[in-house]
């Protein structure tokens, strides 16, 4: 699946909910959801700057794609990287760096985040396309 397509999807996922309380829930669940992150990726290393709360992102690169894992002790912000994971995971890191991460706009997240979780999610794509782009000059 295309990341545009993993977007289209979580976009239907939400667009399904017209109260903020509601999707603030779904956030906590896909956050729950998530696997928790091996301690031993709970390095200083991998704590993104940037963010209010504490995220620990991992990235592992495996036959030409890249996987994240990560994890936050709020809850919201796990839901928030939840969703990152789930639309970067699994793609080329050409792929990653080139995305145009639409649904951020499209689900009104950008809008219903405070500040400093703004703040936050852009540290995360950040992040995470930093990831990209060290793996993609590694393998070119």
């Amino acid at each position: 699946m295309s990341i545009n397509e993993i977007q289209d999807e979580i976009i239907d996922e939400f667009s399904g909910l017209d109260d903020w309380m509601d999707r603030y829930q779904l956030l906590i669940d896909l956050g729950n959801e998530q696997p928790p992150l091996d301690d031993k990726y709970k390095t200083e290393s991998n704590l993104i700057d940037g963010c209010q709360s504490r995220v620990w992102l991992q990235a592992d690169y495996r036959e030409g794609l890249l996987f994240f894992t990560a994890e936050s002790d709020a809850l919201i912000v796990k839901g928030i990287v939840a969703l990152l994971i789930r639309v970067f995971s699994g793609h080329t890191p050409q792929e990653i760096i080139e995305a145009d991460l639409y649904f951020i706009d499209r689900i009104g997240l950008r809008e219903h985040l405070s500040p400093t979780r703004s703040n936050g999610l852009l540290a995360m794509i950040k992040q995470m396309r930093m990831y990209a782009i060290a793996f993609n000059a590694k393998t070119n």
